[in-house]
């Protein structure tokens, strides 16, 4: 399967193959933003076919799988960013995305090291690179069915933040919990794509009977999650469900923060929000803005942005 390249407006570059749909951004010199878009292309091209080639080891629950197991480098790094939350059920699949675009992102550095700012944008699961004095702003969705810009938090290279991630019922991946969207800030995308899939798998009201959950297998029979239960539909909740939904979750968010596993999060449910780790960051600043996907902004490119791929 051929890999399609695409150029955008903004001086973006989109890279499609199967079920993966990058839209990528640099910010430096015309030549190295260039070279960062041809090694882009070209490390992009044998990607999918690799981790099909893995993809047996892939979908194996991360507690089994045995050091050195994976060969491939988006693997590894799947491996790696599940690894320190083994104690949950999650395969290297939850940080496929993230891992994808933290691996593209890279290999553009390493041709093109002086870039001020770049971005590799993976439906929604965001690898960032910062200069020094550089910045970039996310927005804050409250539903990943439904888009719609609830604020947007400022990123600046003093902070730790180089990935973000947003998982919740609704994306393209099946969600064992209630969330209508969990955002996650972490040092790659890959740790904050397994991050934002656990945080909102924890956003549950366990046997509520407002919510419809059935077998993974029913509504993709090839998905990992097998016969374990998934919601595909939630009916309405009282105020004091939906907060004790939240707070299920914000526990989850606040022990891997402790853990240094991810340095911030937001969560909604029902127009109700929890956040944490925000107020740490350099020059974080939490605004309401106009409608618009969970993506970085650049100053003269917001337009444009917004038109790219949504979350999960």
């Amino acid at each position: 399967m051929s890999a399609f390249r695409t150029q955008l407006p903004g001086n973006r570059l989109n890279l499609r193959n199967g079920p993966i749909d990058l839209v990528i951004g640099a910010v430096g010199k015309p030549e190295d933003v260039a070279d960062a878009y041809e090694r882009a292309s070209e490390v992009f091209e044998p990607l999918l076919m690799e981790l099909v080639a893995e993809l047996s080891e892939l979908r194996t629950p991360v507690h089994e799988l045995t050091a050195g197991a994976l060969a491939g480098s988006v693997a590894r790094r799947m491996v790696d960013a599940c690894r320190p939350h083994a104690a949950h059920w999650v395969t290297p699949m939850a940080s496929v995305a993230g891992a994808v675009a933290d691996f593209v992102l890279e290999r553009m550095l390493e041709a093109a090291p002086d870039l001020r700012k770049a971005f590799v944008n993976n439906g929604g699961d965001i690898a960032l690179h910062l200069d020094r004095n550089t910045e970039f702003e996310i927005g804050l969705i409250p539903e990943v069915a439904d888009p719609n810009l609830a604020g947007r938090v400022r990123i600046a290279s003093g902070d730790p933040v180089r990935g973000v991630a947003t998982s919740g019922r609704g994306g393209r991946s099946l969600s064992r919990g209630i969330a209508d969207a969990v955002t996650v800030l972490a040092r790659s995308a890959a740790e904050a794509d397994v991050a934002a899939t656990l945080i909102a798998n924890r956003v549950d009201l366990p046997n509520h009977p407002a919510i419809e959950r059935v077998p993974a297998s029913e509504e993709d029979p090839d998905n990992e999650l097998g016969d374990r239960l998934v919601v595909v539909g939630l009916g309405p909740l009282r105020d004091d469900e939906v907060a004790e939904a939240l707070a299920r979750g914000l526990d989850t968010a606040e022990s891997m923060r402790r853990d240094g596993l991810i340095n911030a999060a937001a969560l909604n449910l029902k127009g109700a929000w929890q956040i944490t780790g925000f107020e740490d960051l350099v020059a974080h600043r939490v605004h309401t803005a106009p409608s618009m996907v969970p993506i970085p902004l650049g100053s003269h490119e917001i337009a444009a942005l917004a038109s790219a791929p949504g979350p999960r």
